[in-house]
């Protein structure tokens, strides 16, 4: 059975990220699919109609990073409407009898694909992974047979899609970044029989200390069962259950462990446990078998209080955007995903919102692994509704459809602690409801439908338009220590922030209209805060305000000593606040022209991490004991 970092057999060290791009649900037989591709930019989005489907490509990329990244070997950060791409790909004869998978980690933004010239999938939305079956085309897998594979993608400028912190403009500005067009994750294949297990959801039940498993199937045959073992780390199973596969498509069983074997997943004991998943058909052989990762922990609401396995843990978070000066979104390696968690621990972290992009799978399976608390969010960033709003990212019912996509292939990671559809989003004073409230609160109410389990942030900053909304939150990049305090007291009147100026800072009193739904006493954090300008090469201009170059919030620090002197006060206005069960400073790294990282875009140092440590690692008061909290 394949474990944890199988690679692809035969596949040599020079094909880029050769990892196993899906760490939650493994299958022996797999095939790599990145490398060189054939490839030709289409400026008028005129390819179909000269039937590139069916010709070789001129140019030539490399495949899983998009053509404005210098690993593509292109590097072109001009708009590309539409992208293609080719490849031969032969089907080992060993899959022989069963269906042929490919899988797409992510192409941005609306992808068709074709198989031998037959369209085999259509997919929207740049961010979610999607899978066209290739069983139609490559029938029973055949000995070495040969399948041309070709893609198309259209990536609009202008229009209501969701693209993060992409910019529309050409040049990257303010908070925009270079695009991505295209693929920009691991594209592989994969065989599985006629009727096979599908992703299934594993959903921790830390009180009765076991597992719930749901597992979905694409079909029912009579006589068919499914076995589900846990083993601990020493190999051992602790836990079997079988069940009848013949009359649900999803099955469900409960795994209970035995008390001496029931080791909670912490940050403190990241501990994991292995579920092997077998598909028996009637006679008792194995037709299908996975393999995943569980972790046994819970996540609960006591008031305003968020418990992580029944107890407060003060949230740590920093803001991650997850952007490669030479890949962009994407890592230029596995090691480039871990070494991002690792620096942020080092920094005193011990978790992220993971902003405005759907990560790759494989940094939730390092964050479970190192123990790393995780915020999924969504990129919608700049949603907007209202008469005279422009289009960028207008919320449409796409983004919904592709949230679900997102929470459905994260669901079984331990590591993520809650969900963030939305992110300052904002509309027209003058429009009471608009379909950004729709889109609101349809994204909220599917994630609770989807995931009953971790608590829903329905809009990150200063739109909250969902009563019932189990956390609130605000955004401030007040650079005064002094009167962040003051601001971030308003939790005493149970009336947090609820009209923002335009920057997003809480504190405005605008008669005319409510940004925000009055507050209800939920768990409350403050989810951006910081964002200190700092460049120590731009120091000598630390007396101007200058954003020619690169830029931050408030007035850049002269020294690197006013700059954690800051850190430590803005932090510690928040550690010392009782009724805050978390924070998220504002970023991991600088990226592009946006300097305000706590380490560079290179992710080389330019602060003293240790003092950064020290200025987070003090008791919090949320972490106090019951009863002991007060100011």
């Amino acid at each position: 059975m394949a474990h944890l970092d199988i690679t692809s057999p035969g596949v040599s060290n020079d094909v880029p990220r050769p990892e196993y791009p899906r760490p939650s649900f493994i299958r022996e037989d797999w095939l790599n699919l990145n490398g060189a591709w054939q490839f030709a930019f289409d400026p008028g989005d005129s390819g179909l109609e000269r039937g590139l489907v069916h010709r070789e490509l001129d140019g030539r990329i490399l495949v899983p990073f998009c053509p404005e990244s210098e690993l593509s070997g292109i590097g072109d950060t001009d708009f590309h409407p539409a992208v293609w791409y080719r490849r031969t790909v032969r089907i080992p004869a060993d899959w022989a009898g069963r269906r042929v998978l490919l899988h797409f980690g992510a192409v941005d933004h609306d992808a068709t694909v074709w198989a031998d010239g037959r369209e085999v999938a259509r997919h929207s939305g740049g961010f979610t992974s999607f899978t066209a079956d290739l069983g139609v085309v490559a029938g029973t897998g055949g000995g070495d047979a040969e399948v041309v594979i070709v893609v198309r993608a259209r990536d609009a400028r202008h229009g209501p899609q969701a693209r993060g912190k992409q910019a529309i403009e050409y040049a990257n500005s303010d908070c925009h970044y270079t695009r991505t067009t295209g693929i920009w994750q691991t594209v592989w294949a994969e065989p599985v029989p006629e009727v096979h297990l599908r992703r299934p959801r594993i959903t921790p039940d830390l009180a009765s200390g076991a597992f719930h498993l749901e597992l979905p199937l694409s079909a029912n045959r009579p006589g068919h069962r499914i076995t589900a073992r846990v083993s601990d780390a020493d190999g051992e199973t602790v836990a079997e259950a079988t069940v009848r596969a013949d009359l649900d498509l999803a099955p469900r069983m409960a795994l209970a462990l035995p008390e001496d074997r029931r080791r909670p997943w912490s940050l403190e004991d990241p501990h994991l446990y292995r579920v092997r998943i077998e598909l028996l058909d009637g006679g008792g052989e194995a037709a299908d078998r996975a393999e995943c990762t569980a972790g046994l922990r819970s996540v609960a609401i006591d008031g305003k209080r968020l418990l992580l396995n029944g107890r407060p843990v003060f949230q740590r978070l920093v803001l991650d955007q997850g952007w490669y000066p030479d890949g962009l979104m994407t890592a230029p390696d596995d090691a480039a995903l871990v070494r991002d968690i690792e620096l942020s621990l080092a920094a005193g972290f011990n978790g992220a919102r993971l902003h405005q992009k759907v990560f790759e799978e494989r940094f939730l399976h390092h964050a479970d692994r190192l123990g790393y608390l995780v915020w999924g969010e969504f990129g919608d960033w700049g949603a907007s509704a209202g008469r005279t709003t422009g289009d960028n990212q207008r919320p449409t019912a796409g983004f919904i459809a592709q949230w679900l996509e997102a929470v459905e292939r994260d669901y079984s990671h331990p590591s993520i602690v809650g969900w963030c559809p939305l992110n300052e989003t904002h509309q027209e004073l003058h429009d009471r409801q608009t379909a950004l409230d729709d889109v609101t609160r349809g994204m909220f109410l599917a994630t609770k439908a989807a995931d009953t389990s971790r608590p829903v942030l329905d809009a990150s900053g200063y739109s909250h338009r969902v009563a019932e909304t189990d956390v609130y939150d605000s955004h401030s990049y007040e650079q005064d220590p002094e009167a962040f305090r003051r601001q971030m007291a308003g939790l005493d009147k149970d009336d947090p922030y609820r009209n923002p100026d335009d920057r997003g800072n809480p504190g405005r009193k605008d008669t005319d209209a409510e940004w925000s739904l009055p507050y209800r006493g939920q768990p409350y954090f403050c989810s951006e805060f910081g964002g200190i300008w700092w460049n120590p090469e731009e120091a000598d201009a630390a007396a101007g305000d200058d954003r020619g170059v690169s830029w931050g919030y408030g007035q850049r620090p002269r020294t690197e000593e006013e700059f954690q002197t800051r850190f430590a006060g803005l932090t510690g206005a928040l550690l010392d606040d009782p009724l805050m069960f978390g924070y998220c400073y504002t970023q991991l790294t600088d990226v592009f022209q946006e300097q305000n990282g706590v380490y560079r875009f290179d992710r080389s140092r330019k602060l003293d991490v240790e003092r950064l440590r020290a200025a987070q690692q003090r008791p919090a008061a949320f972490e106090r004991p019951a009863g002991e909290e007060g100011r």
